[in-house]
């Protein structure tokens, strides 16, 4: 009787492990994602306001003025997958010609923020399940809005950035005709250029071709 409970307890052990390894994604370490881009160099991070001059940063994860209300960022930088900033550049360019520009909120996210989001707001409607990942993790998400080039200052938009409101689904009708406009603006050029913007945040964009890139969790420090 003893060894049939023994055997019992070491099965629901080993389901437990089991099931917990499954619930894991496959996340690269810096080691892998270094020597990952030495055979495959257009999946190397690329440091945005490097590769696009006058681009605008406002790394709300890197302050507190953020649903978390804390820096979870140690520096104020943004990267993306080399294709991903090329596809920025190119809507860069093309806001230009209106006297407009992007201003960056968040890009790459490292694996283990996102942990950390979760454990806070357990709400997939706006923030990643770790076992799945997010498309920050995999450099492939942008969150973005568009400023004037001249005063600097950002167009009217339905919410502010990170806001929980359903205001910030991107398809939300009941606004004012300049946010609709300014929102649409954003949303025709980030499509344009290879990007899809998220149904609940009018401000996040993943890169079309995201599928092709791992889930990444190396800190800003070593890039």
């Amino acid at each position: 009787m003893q060894r049939i409970a023994l055997a019992f307890c070491f099965f629901l052990l080993c389901t437990h492990f089991a099931a917990n390894a499954q619930q894991q994604p496959h996340v690269l370490s810096e080691r892998q994602y270094i020597t990952q881009i030495k055979t495959s160099p257009d999946k190397r991070l690329v440091e945005i306001s490097k590769a696009i001059p006058g681009i605008k940063l406002d790394i709300k994860y890197a302050t507190k003025d953020n649903f978390m209300h804390r820096a979870m960022y140690k520096q104020a930088r943004a990267f993306a997958r080399a294709p991903v900033v090329e596809g920025l550049k190119q809507v860069q360019a093309q806001l230009k010609q209106q006297g407009l520009g992007l201003k960056i909120y968040d890009a790459y996210r490292p694996y283990a923020v996102t942990v950390a989001f979760f454990k806070m707001t357990p709400d997939t409607n706006f923030v990643a399940n770790p076992k799945l990942g997010s498309k920050h993790n995999r450099g492939c998400a942008i969150d973005l809005s568009v400023i004037n080039l001249k005063t600097g200052k950002e167009l009217a938009m339905p919410t502010p950035f990170d806001s929980f409101s359903r205001k910030a689904a991107s398809a939300y009708a009941d606004l004012p005709a300049n946010q609709i406009q300014n929102r649409e603006l954003l949303k025709s050029i980030m499509q344009l250029h290879g990007f899809t913007a998220l149904k609940t945040e009018w401000w996040h964009f993943d890169f079309n071709g995201w599928q092709q890139y791992e889930l990444l969790d190396v800190p800003f420090e070593s890039l």
